[in-house]
C-alpha cells in the first residue's frame, strides 16, 4: 500500500508544522534525523534491528517536545524507543535533545502513529505511553480522538503478553472515554486489557519515574487534575 493511498485514507489531524525551525534545530534535521528516522517501507516491522541488542522496545505515541521519551531513553539505555510525531518542531526538539545527550536508543517517526501500528510485528512491544493525547473536546471532533477500536486492535496485536499501555490526561471525559473503549473492546474480542487500580491513588498518582510533562505542568496550573491510568495486555 503506497503512502499516497495511506494519507488519504487516513488523515493526520492537527498542524504538522509551526514556526520556522532554529538553525541548529534545521541543520540537525538534515544530518541526525535521517540515521534516527524508521523507514515504513516494509510491510512489517520488527523493531528490535533498527537498535541492535537492545532488551526490548517501547513506544511513545505523540511525544510533543519530547522530554518525557528523551528521558526516559537516557534512564533506560538497554530499552530501545520509538516516539511518533507529526509535528514536525516537536520532532526537531526531541532530535535536539537526542544530540545533546548522545541518545543512541531512540528511533523516531514524523507521522501518525497509526501508520507504524499497522505495520509492527505480533507481540513487539513491552510498552507503549499515550500521554496527553488531544482530547477533541468538541463532541462532533470525538471521532478524532486517538484511542478508538481501530487503535486499540493495533495496540493489541503489538503488545506482548505482559506489556503494559500508559495513558495519561486530565481531562475527565477523555479518562471515561478511554475506559468505555477498553471495556468495549475487551467484551467484543475477549479479555485483553486490564486495567490494573486497584484503588483512587493508583490512578492519581504518577508513575514511577515519571518526569512530568509540559502539558501536565499546564494543566495543574489551571487547576485540572491529571489521571494516570494503566493496562496489562494480557
Amino acid at each position: 500500500m503506497s503512502g499516497e493511498n495511506e494519507t488519504s485514507r487516513r488523515h493526520v489531524y492537527g498542524r504538522t508544522k509551526g514556526k520556522a525551525l532554529r538553525s541548529r534545530q534545521a541543520n540537525l534535521m538534515e544530518t541526525l534525523f535521517p540515521r534516527v528516522s524508521i523507514s515504513l517501507e516494509e510491510k512489517q516491522i520488527d523493531p528490535r534491528p533498527l537498535f541492535g541488542g537492545v532488551k526490548e522496545v517501547w513506544l511513545e505515541i505523540g511525544f510533543g517536545g519530547g522530554e518525557h521519551l528523551a528521558h526516559q531513553a537516557e534512564t533506560h539505555p538497554e530499552i530501545g524507543i520509538m516516539g511518533c510525531e507529526p509535528f514536525l518542531n516537536g520532532v526537531a526538539k526531541l532530535v535536539s535533545e537526542i544530540d545533546a545527550r548522545s541518545l543512541s536508543n531512540v528511533r523516531i517517526l514524523n507521522d501518525d502513529a497509526r501508520f507504524l501500528l499497522e505495520r509492527l510485528a505480533p507481540a513487539s512491544l513491552a510498552r507503549v505511553f499515550i500521554l496527553y493525547p488531544d482530547p477533541w473536546p468538541k463532541k462532533r471532533h470525538n471521532k478524532r480522538r486517538f484511542v478508538n477500536p481501530e487503535t486499540l486492535g493495533f495496540l493489541a496485536r503489538a503488545l506482548k503478553p505482559g506489556g503494559e499501555l500508559r495513558f495519561a490526561s486530565d481531562i475527565p471525559d477523555y479518562i471515561a472515554w478511554t475506559l468505555a473503549h477498553v471495556s468495549r473492546f475487551n467484551r467484543e474480542n475477549g479479555e485483553t486489557f486490564v486495567w490494573t487500580a486497584e484503588c483512587a491513588a493508583d490512578w492519581r498518582t504518577p508513575y514511577k519515574g515519571w518526569p512530568g510533562t509540559r502539558y501536565e505542568a499546564k494543566a495543574i496550573r489551571e487547576g485540572r487534575t491529571p489521571c494516570y491510568l494503566s493496562f496489562l495486555r494480557i
